[in-house]
């Protein structure tokens, strides 16, 4: 696997490209104390400056660790193509109309029994301070034939069909 650390646009366009197509992530709260509070969240989309953005109940656990401590860790796995993303980063929480308004989505209306009137309903902005990342350049059909072939045969792979690296945004 090689390395290749990325910066600003290109950054960006990792972290939306790897998070997007993954959709859900662990969101993980209350980082100094253990177990980790971890639960999945659908991620409702990435914006073109690197922030990700969630809807969530405003009487979540979540929420209320947030108000304590804004540090969050969020995982991606996107297993079918091996592509994987760390964010650590720090989160804060809207429950004005007009980011209500933008960010939501129908599919929404499952958690919430009022939608987007529902009182509960708040935003939640993740900006990254530290992201990196996994990502093969072939794809799973691939790499799974390369690390087949080197088991068959015993010919250690190079795995030089993957990737990893920092994204700085």
């Amino acid at each position: 696997m090689s390395t290749e650390n990325l910066t600003q646009t290109e950054a960006i366009k990792k972290l939306k490209e790897l998070s997007e197509k993954a959709g859900t992530c662990m969101f993980c709260t209350d980082l100094t104390t253990l177990p980790i509070a971890a639960r999945p969240m659908s991620l409702r989309e990435t914006d073109e400056e690197g922030n990700l953005w969630f809807l969530s109940s405003s009487d979540s656990n979540k929420n209320f660790e947030i108000a304590d401590d804004n540090r969050v860790q969020l995982l991606f796995m996107n297993n079918s193509d091996y592509q994987y993303l760390s964010v650590f980063g720090k989160a804060y929480v809207y429950k004005d109309r007009a980011t209500i308004e933008e960010k939501w989505s129908r599919i929404a209306n499952a958690w919430f029994e009022e939608g987007k009137d529902d009182p509960k309903v708040s935003v939640i902005r993740v900006t990254p301070d530290e992201t990196y990342y996994w990502d093969t350049k072939a794809g799973k059909l691939v790499s799974f034939v390369t690390f087949a072939a080197a088991a068959l045969t015993g010919i250690k792979t190079d795995n030089s069909d993957g990737v990893e690296g920092n994204l700085h945004l």
